[in-house]
C-alpha cells in the first residue's frame, strides 16, 4: 500500500516541485496534497499541473478549527513536509504527526533559525556574520520555529566575495538535491 504525503508551501514551491518529481519515479510514495496559506502562491499552480490536489487555508481554519486533520484522513496522509511554509505548526498537528513531519531550513541550525529567519533574511545574516560555510538543515517539526530534532545537515563552502544572493543559490542547490531523497528515506521507514 503506498504512503501519502502532504506538502505545505507558501511561495514558489521549487522544493515541492523537486519532491513531487522525485517521488513520481520512486513508486510507493504519493504526494496527495499541497497546502498553502496564500491563494496566489505559485506552488498551487505547480502542484495542480503535476496532478496534486491543493488546499488553501486561513489562520482560523488552521489554528482553531482542526479541519485539516479530517482532510488529511481523507487523503490518507502518513507524512507532512514543510517546504517553504512560513506559519508555525499548531500543537494539535505536531502531536498528530510527531516524528512524521519535517521542515527544511536554509542554514545550519541551531544558528540562524527562529521567527523571521527565512529566505534572504537567513542568507543576509550568514553573510553579515562572515561565516565560511552555510547549508541546509532538515529537522522534525515541533511547536517552535526551527527547534525540532535535526535529521540531516549538508554544508557548502562560502567565499568572502559571496553575496547573500550567491549564498542563497548555493543553499538552494543543496535543498533540491537532498530534500527529496531524505523525505523518501524517512517515509520508507514508516
Amino acid at each position: 500500500m503506498p504512503k501519502h504525503i502532504a506538502i505545505f508551501a507558501s511561495g514558489t514551491g521549487t522544493n515541492a516541485k523537486k519532491i513531487i518529481e522525485h517521488l513520481k519515479h520512486q513508486g510507493g510514495i504519493n504526494v496527495s496534497l499541497l497546502v498553502s496559506n496564500r491563494t496566489k502562491a505559485p506552488a498551487l499552480k505547480m502542484a495542480a499541473q503535476n496532478g496534486v490536489e491543493t488546499l488553501v487555508i486561513n489562520r482560523r481554519y488552521f489554528y482553531e478549527e482542526k479541519h485539516i486533520l479530517k482532510i488529511f484522513n481523507k487523503y490518507f496522509v502518513d507524512y507532512v513536509v514543510l517546504a517553504g511554509f512560513l506559519w508555525l505548526m499548531p500543537t494539535y498537528l505536531v502531536n498528530a504527526y510527531e516524528k512524521r513531519m519535517v521542515n527544511i531550513h536554509p542554514a545550519l541550525l541551531p544558528k540562524y533559525g527562529g521567527k523571521g529567519m527565512y529566505g534572504m533574511n537567513v542568507h543576509k545574516a550568514v553573510k553579515a556574520a562572515g561565516e565560511k560555510e552555510s547549508g541546509i538543515t532538515i529537522h522534525y517539526v515541533n511547536e517552535q520555529y526551527d527547534e525540532g530534532d535535526i535529521v540531516f545537515q549538508k554544508t557548502c563552502s562560502l567565499a568572502d566575495t559571496d553575496t547573500p544572493a550567491m549564498i542563497a543559490e548555493k543553499v538552494l542547490k543543496l535543498e533540491h538535491r537532498y530534500f527529496p531523497i531524505i523525505i523518501e528515506n524517512l517515509v520508507n521507514k514508516l
